[in-house]
């Protein structure tokens, strides 16, 4: 089959989809990949499939740029015309299954996160629900990341429940993240948190806690990995913010990687007090690595620590219940911190193996190919 599987980044593609894709290759299916192109394309091509880029905004709701988006998106299903569309991030999945549904092409999203819209209170969600519930009535299933999207989907009518799937998240290749040598015990612990330079990602809370504990504890160390956004992006943590935070010696700011494999390596404990998930790549990699995990007791995030065995769950935007954790964690004996994150490794192998990601896509691809519609 001709398959064309739609992100808002190719780096998106990359990251997260790159076993599924070499999996359907393997199939002797044809890729077609659309996305805003980034430095992961010559790799992504370097698999075998066609790249396309897509021009697109990936802040923001406003009319008419969306309606724009929606024509782009029609005329490029109708060039490439494939014969199934896997889609990623809300507004290829909201305005991809649209497009798919006035071409007659079978059309299955993956909800990875809600976003922002989603999560406000103001009419921007009101558009975005009635623009779910409208797109997702024609997709065939619908691939969720945990079951609180699914439920409160469901819930306010937005999806048949008929057409619900969830997936372990993106799935996690346990050949490529492997466990890792513990730090040695006299080493002093850090603590490493890996996402994008957001303020709903924790940042701050991170920050406030590490302040707390380093007042208790100056040995401690307390790492942050990953990109720092466009200014103009409301979510994003500020470069005078991080700078300050670096020369108050409370953050190590590590910059971005290719590899993350050695930083989790280097660390004790990988922490992530999102204020929500779709689940986590970052945790379930650190998991799959042996390494314990500090999240937040939100949808996506509980759903790949098990509390007290292989990490712990704080309360939301809380930093005091956050740096409480934090010491915790650093009173634990050492062999105890070592067994926790075996009890992880152990746990991504029973539950979030990328196999069972490639399976379900199988399946569903098989049942279009015996009825296309």
């Amino acid at each position: 089959m001709h398959i064309l599987m739609t992100a808002n980044c190719a780096w998106n593609l990359w990251n997260f989809r790159r076993g599924l894709i070499v999996a359907l290759l393997s199939d002797g299916h044809r890729l077609t990949l659309l996305a805003p192109p980034d430095g992961t394309v010559a790799n992504l091509e370097g698999l075998g499939c066609r790249f396309v880029p897509l021009s697109m905004s990936t802040k923001g709701m406003n009319p008419f740029k969306e309606l724009n988006f929606l024509r782009r998106l029609h005329k490029t299903f109708k060039i490439h015309r494939a014969d199934i569309i896997l889609s990623y991030t809300i507004k290829n999945n909201i305005f991809g299954a649209l497009a798919a549904r006035s071409l007659n092409i079978p059309f299955i999203p993956n909800v990875t996160g809600l976003g922002a819209g989603f999560l406000s209170s103001g009419s921007l969600r009101v558009v975005v629900e009635i623009l779910y519930r409208i797109s997702f009535k024609s997709p065939i299933k619908v691939f969720f990341q945990n079951n609180d999207d699914e439920e409160l989907f469901v819930r306010r009518n937005l999806v048949d429940s008929r057409k619900c799937f969830i997936l372990p998240g993106s799935g996690i290749d346990l050949n490529f993240f492997i466990p890792a040598e513990y730090p040695r015990k006299d080493v002093n612990t850090i603590f490493l948190m890996i996402g994008r330079l957001i303020r709903t990602k924790g940042l701050y809370e991170f920050t406030k806690a590490a302040r707390q504990i380093k007042s208790r504890y100056p040995q401690a160390r307390f790492k942050l990995l990953g990109p720092q956004l466009d200014a103009q992006d409301g979510d994003a943590v500020g470069a005078l913010e991080l700078q300050a935070w670096q020369e108050e010696g409370i953050i190590e700011y590590l910059g971005v990687t290719d590899d993350v494999r050695p930083h989790i390596s280097a660390a004790h404990c990988i922490v992530l007090p999102s204020y929500r998930e779709g689940v986590p790549r970052s945790v379930i990699e650190a998991a799959s690595m042996a390494r314990p995990v500090i999240v937040t007791n939100v949808a996506g995030c509980r759903e790949v620590v098990k509390n007290g065995v292989t990490g712990y769950l704080c309360r939301p935007r809380d930093m005091n219940d956050l740096a409480q954790k934090f010491e915790q964690f650093m009173a634990l004996p050492y062999y105890e911190k070592f067994k926790m994150g075996n009890a992880g490794r152990a746990m991504m192998e029973a539950n979030f193996d990328e196999a069972n990601v490639i399976k379900a896509y199988r399946s569903a691809i098989a049942t279009i190919c015996i009825d296309p519609q």
